[in-house]
């Protein structure tokens, strides 16, 4: 790339040139990114910041929480709380919804966010990262409730995520393509090295948590045997496994060399539909997907069309490249 093109002139440009998001669209996603920014300091100093470790509590869905959810969970809700673009937002880590105080201006967009995404990984160096949504607020009303954060995932007008890994690295669409943005340290800007990001339709590289196979439906179980029987079996190809227990670093290998990611319903809590969070992790992740060309569903039904029905609603996912997303999803279909 001749000349090096920051997160903020991309987002002008999207703001400006085409059309794509208002102002104070694009100034929420410049806060976002520079609370990802301060997060990801946090990350890389780790036993050297004395944030590794529990935190010795347990969010909403009873899941002990690590120093650094809470750390980055203050971060987001600090940096975006004062600008004006926000009404509210909600996180994986509260019970409830979290109002803009009365002392800063009112704006008309609501944020969604996993503050760290993989946190069992955060203290034996694994990737981990943070993936945020923005809604509209629905028009009329006064005050915000829950309601208005329960729209469907094709309401997005924003969603990404950021990576800390070797690199930390940015992805983000707003209904025009993916891009993706590394962190120049020396600068200390996000610079764009990616655009126009696409998921291969066709992969040999699936994910998922091997050890929960006895638990799987029938459907998962029969796609993942194929998988494994390899150029002998129905498949007539060989596949590996990749499974790295952040989806947020799971996506990232999809969107960056294709790959099908799953995390299915398991008979363990048959009356939990899945695991992850619809509204913090599943919607942002199908929505990006989506926008570099591969798929998302439930197993059933596309993610982005599904109503939520409560703020920490949890989803089966399969998402990925296009056709193993597709044959998945029939054999649910067909069971």
């Amino acid at each position: 790339m001749s000349s090096k093109i920051s997160l903020s002139r991309y987002l002008v440009e999207q703001q400006r040139d085409k059309g794509h998001i208002p102002a104070d669209l694009r100034l929420l996603l410049e806060v976002v990114a520079r609370a990802c920014k301060s997060i990801s300091h946090a990350v890389n100093k780790g036993a050297l910041g004395g944030v590794l470790g529990s935190a010795d509590s347990e969010n909403v869905q009873g899941e002990v929480q690590k120093k650094l959810d809470i750390i980055a969970n203050e971060v987001l809700l600090e940096a975006n709380e004062w600008g004006g673009h926000l009404a509210a937002m909600a996180s994986e880590e509260m019970d409830s919804i979290y109002l803009v105080p009365n002392r800063y201006p009112q704006g008309e967009y609501l944020l969604m966010f996993d503050p760290l995404d993989g946190s069992s990984n955060i203290d034996v160096n694994v990737s981990i990262g943070t993936i945020f949504s923005v809604l509209k607020k629905s028009d009329g009303g006064q005050g915000v409730t829950e309601q208005d954060f329960l729209q469907p995932g094709k309401q997005q007008v924003a969603a990404g995520y950021c990576v800390y890994g070797p690199q930390t690295t940015l992805v983000l669409t707003v209904g025009d393509g993916v891009a993706m943005f590394t962190l120049d340290r020396e600068q200390g800007s996000f610079v764009l090295t990616q655009e126009n990001v696409q998921v291969p339709a066709d992969t040999k590289e699936f994910a998922i948590n091997m050890s929960n196979m006895r638990h799987w439906d029938e459907p998962v179980r029969r796609y993942i045997e194929e998988c494994l029987l390899g150029k002998d079996g129905p498949r007539g190809k060989d596949f590996n496994m990749r499974w790295i227990a952040s989806m947020v670093a799971d996506v990232h290998r999809i969107l960056t060399r294709g790959g099908v990611f799953m995390y299915p319903w398991d008979k363990r809590e048959p009356h939990k539909p899945g695991k992850l969070r619809l509204l913090y992790e599943a919607n942002p992740m199908s929505w990006l997907i989506e926008q570099a060309g591969g798929a998302a569903t439930n197993g059933k039904e596309r993610i982005l069309d599904l109503q939520p029905s409560q703020l920490h609603e949890r989803v089966s996912v399969v998402l990925g490249s296009k056709n193993e997303v597709d044959r998945v999803t029939r054999y649910h279909t067909q069971a």
